[in-house]
């Protein structure tokens, strides 16, 4: 537990989220760490959507690579970022409090997604929104938009399309909450699995680390993360699925976990929209399912994200997922 190293992506938003947990490991625990910045294939490739070239695994291979070699004892997450599945020998052991976790609609010109024109032109990158904004405005144009939050504000700024849609967490992390116009409610656009929440993740078998990074885990956001997680690991984890899963905690104490699922014929259709021509799609309905109750532990939180995937299942949605997995 001294001079720990974190490894973390270099992007402005992964720094900061870097930095963070390296202040919050010197005010809690008293621990020195620095920070080894690295590059991943997620970061490199902008110009095709994840589902395409290898999922959500792109943006921790490096980082994970570190850990293993010893150059780094630490890796920082956005948690929504995580493949479902970690590799052998690795272990989420930490998850803490959470940002705001909802959808932030970004215009220079407009000021909510309902003042968007017929057929104007929205960037994302990410099905789940594609599929949540559709079911909102079938009428809209949807574009990929890749790389990091500088990059795509940018550009929105060049003119490249009517607005954007972002989670507001990395925003407002790097001081840019400016820039939000309205934020999704949860029942309109429900957040992915881990959106708004940084993961901490290790190598097993470190007991010192384990048990220093575990007293930084925030109680609810924990349990709320792993019962979204299991929504989408039951499902098949994959990005070409439209997947959204949020739970959050109530007044009373109880946990309520939402979630939808889209069909995911918009993942083509994403891709052909690439020249900022794609078709409009006609995809069916969104499937959705929610459940509320107690959750004990993790073990609790794990059993209620299954049982609303099989209600989502059972729904139709076997018919929905994608033919093949990342």
């Amino acid at each position: 537990m001294n001079n720990i190293v974190i490894a973390t992506r270099e992007s402005r938003l992964a720094l900061w989220q870097a930095e963070h947990v390296q202040a919050l490991l010197g005010r809690r625990l008293g621990v020195a760490a620095s920070l080894l910045g690295m590059t991943t294939r997620g970061d490199q490739i902008v110009d095709r959507t994840l589902s395409k070239v290898g999922g959500k695994g792109l943006f921790v291979k490096e980082l994970e690579t570190a850990l293993e070699s010893g150059a780094a004892h630490l890796a920082v997450h956005s948690l929504k970022d995580v493949p479902m599945e970690l590799p052998d020998g690795f272990e989420l052991v930490a998850v803490l409090d959470r940002e705001d976790a909802r959808d932030a609609f970004v215009s220079n010109r407009f000021a909510s997604l309902a003042e968007l024109p017929e057929g104007a032109l929205v960037g994302t990158s990410s099905l789940r929104r594609v599929a949540q904004l559709l079911a909102l405005r079938p009428d809209l144009r949807v574009a990929p938009l890749r790389g990091n939050l500088d990059t795509r504000l940018r550009k929105l700024d060049e003119g490249g399309y009517d607005a954007i849609v972002l989670a507001a967490a990395g925003l407002m992390r790097l001081g840019l909450g400016e820039r939000i116009r309205a934020r999704f409610a949860v029942d309109e656009m429900i957040p992915a699995a881990g959106q708004g929440a940084l993961g901490l993740e290790i190598r097993s078998g470190n007991a010192a680390l384990h048990d220093g990074l575990a007293s930084l885990i925030d109680a609810d956001t924990w349990l709320a993360v792993h019962a979204e997680r299991a929504v989408a690991r039951a499902l098949g984890g994959s990005c070409s699925m439209p997947l959204a899963a949020f739970a959050t905690r109530g007044g009373d104490g109880r946990f309520t976990l939402q979630a939808a699922l889209g069909d995911a014929a918009v993942g083509a259709a994403l891709e052909v929209a690439i020249g900022h021509e794609g078709p409009r799609v006609a995809a069916r309905p969104l499937l959705k399912a929610s459940e509320t109750g107690a959750l004990a532990d993790v073990a609790a939180a794990e059993a209620m994200g299954r049982r609303v995937a099989a209600a989502l299942l059972a729904a139709g949605g076997q018919s929905y997922l994608p033919t093949t997995a990342n």
